[in-house]
């Protein structure tokens, strides 16, 4: 889902050498390449200052002058942004911390104990491209090197989960035989945990835009080609740190729902399905190696043996075990905190998507402050910067109504009338 942009990872690369062929063969191959080396060596030796070596062209004087005169305006103008927009973020936060110490009190939160103006957005000038290949840049040429633009930082996809959950827990996800049978897995446990068919049915279109499949990743529900935007898997779209999160804090449960479905089988179906508990033994340990709290289980979701952990968002037996108890998670704090009324699927997204507590600030909210109040005050920096729908509906009124109006334009796609239907038990 295009709204979920607020977890970039780094991923380590990784390459693999090719076998070379045995025999005289290769000593031939050798012989070869070594004579050719030597030919370019002597080739290059005899160079003169009349017949230089190929260089790639160096930028014209005008051409680098006006690049780094573009650049000091780009970087005075980011700079005052960025003041700007630390002063706004700071904010944020401190009255993000006085509206939960309220509460502890069981005070009442007031228009006061938010942010009420929009956030700073860039609309400088932008970066300019160098006005030579960056290697030029690296090697002092055109003077001194400017400081080059940050590099996007690596997304891990599906196949970076597949790969290290082989070689980290020696476990590959069992797929579902077809996209119905992880439907009707899914709709049966959500309904039994208590949640609504329209709850369901409403977050799977908003997530998935309608049609999403069981291992939709944000940024490719539509495209294959396209690039992702965050780690976030399923039909409710769980970041790595939701799968990490979840392992160490409901792990047991999670083995126990296996435990019980095993006793029920024999044969090699009950071996594969005692075998994965195990790994989701070893999995739920690693996952509670670290302090039960979200930076922690971010910096975990974020290593190579953490994105093992979230391919089991793709295995049909705890996939769906998964989504349906992060979203009932949501609805349990909920009532913890007090709000026993039924969560609209647009109300429970709201947690899904920002999080159960300012979600359920959200949620509680009156609907005259709705009107006013900037989303800005549920999100990072980070996050709402690469977030246009947050931005365009920029007061909680418009983000909700936005999200239903999403929710009504997808209910009659294929997919979710298919979910509908395994929802309705037929």
């Amino acid at each position: 889902m295009l709204w979920r942009r607020d977890k970039l990872l780094p991923s380590p690369t990784r390459s693999r050498l090719l076998p070379t062929s045995g025999g005289g063969g290769r000593c031939l191959l050798v012989a070869i390449v070594m004579l050719s080396v030597s030919a370019l060596a002597t080739e290059a030796g005899a160079q003169t200052p009349e017949t230089p070596a190929a260089t790639a062209p160096s930028a014209p004087p005008s051409a680098t002058a006006e690049y780094r005169r573009k650049l000091a305006a780009y970087m005075q103008a980011r700079q005052k942004f960025d003041d700007e927009a630390g002063a706004y973020w700071s904010a944020i936060a401190q009255k993000r911390r006085l509206r939960n110490a309220k509460r502890r009190d069981h005070q009442d939160i007031v228009l006061d104990d938010y942010v009420l103006t929009q956030p700073p957005l860039y609309a400088g000038p932008p970066r300019p491209p160098l006005p030579y290949p960056p290697s030029q840049a690296r090697e002092g040429r055109e003077g001194a090197a400017a400081p080059e633009a940050p590099a996007r930082k690596y997304i891990p996809v599906v196949a970076d989960f597949l790969k290290s959950a082989q070689e980290y827990f020696g476990f590959i996800p069992q797929r579902p035989r077809s996209e119905i049978e992880f439907k009707r897995t899914y709709a049966k446990l959500a309904l039994a945990a208590g949640l609504t068919r329209e709850q369901i049915v409403r977050i799977y279109v908003f997530e998935t835009g309608g049609n999403g499949t069981y291992d939709a990743q944000a940024g490719l529900e539509y495209s294959p080609h396209a690039r992702a935007i965050s780690p976030a898997l399923g039909y409710s779209q769980l970041l790595n740190t939701n799968s990490v999160a979840l392992l160490a804090e409901r792990g047991d449960e999670l083995v126990a729902a296996l435990k019980a479905r095993a006793a029920g089988l024999a044969g090699e179906s009950k071996q594969a399905l005692e075998g994965k508990i195990d790994v989701l033994r070893r999995m739920i340990k690693f996952c509670r190696s670290v302090p039960d709290e979200w930076n922690a289980q971010d910096a975990l979701a974020n290593t190579p043996q953490g994105y093992g952990v979230h391919a089991m968002l793709l295995d049909v037996d705890v996939g769906p075990l998964l989504q349906v108890q992060k979203l009932l998670d949501s609805v349990v704090f909920a009532r913890r905190k007090g709000h026993h009324a039924p969560l609209s699927a647009a109300e429970l997204e709201m947690m899904n998507l920002t999080g159960d507590g300012n979600g359920l600030d959200i949620v509680m909210m009156p609907a005259a402050m709705r009107e006013r109040i900037p989303t800005a005050n549920f999100f990072q920096q980070g996050g709402y910067e690469r977030n246009p729908v947050a931005i365009r509906n920029n007061v909680v009124a418009k983000l909700l109504a936005a999200t239903e109006a999403t929710m009504d334009r997808g209910v009659n796609l294929p997919g979710a009338k298919e979910l509908a239907t395994a929802a309705s038990g037929r």
